[in-house]
């Protein structure tokens, strides 16, 4: 069954890992990796990625992306949404510590944000505005 706008809305803002999927160019199929992501309040989501990676280089030349959020208990529910990039700007150590606190205990935040921020280079934040949308929670097994 397909799950109403509040119900899609409610899942994202819960903190699942995301398949984030970006056209590879002809010949390929799309590049699809693990990330976290953040849904704001005005219906939008953004995703922290490395300014130099291959996910940023193709999401310039893709100029959109899909997220696709599941989990299994205590139904199979899944969101999957797709739309255009309408932002990327530079990522602050504030971004990180916001993505950082949705996916980890508190006490482990600080010191993930202080490795995250000197190893991971410089980062960027890419806004997605969802287009499409597929949903549906197939009950429980």
């Amino acid at each position: 069954m397909a799950l109403s706008r509040e119900e899609r809305e409610q899942f994202l803002a819960e903190p699942h890992v995301a398949a984030f999927a970006v056209d590879a160019g002809e010949g390929r199929g799309p590049v699809t990796v693990p990330v976290w992501y953040q849904y704001a309040a005005d219906g939008t989501v953004w995703i922290l990625i490395g300014i130099d990676s291959r996910k940023n280089r193709l999401l310039g030349a893709a100029g959109r992306f899909s997220l696709l959020v599941d989990r299994l208990e205590p139904t199979i529910r899944y969101v999957s949404i797709e739309g255009p990039v309408i932002d990327t700007t530079p990522a602050t150590i504030e971004h990180l510590r916001e993505l950082a606190a949705r996916y980890l205990p508190a006490d482990k935040v600080d010191g993930y944000v202080d490795y995250a921020w000197k190893e991971h280079g410089e980062q960027v934040i890419v806004r997605m505005r969802p287009e499409h949308w597929l949903s549906s929670d197939l009950g429980s097994v």
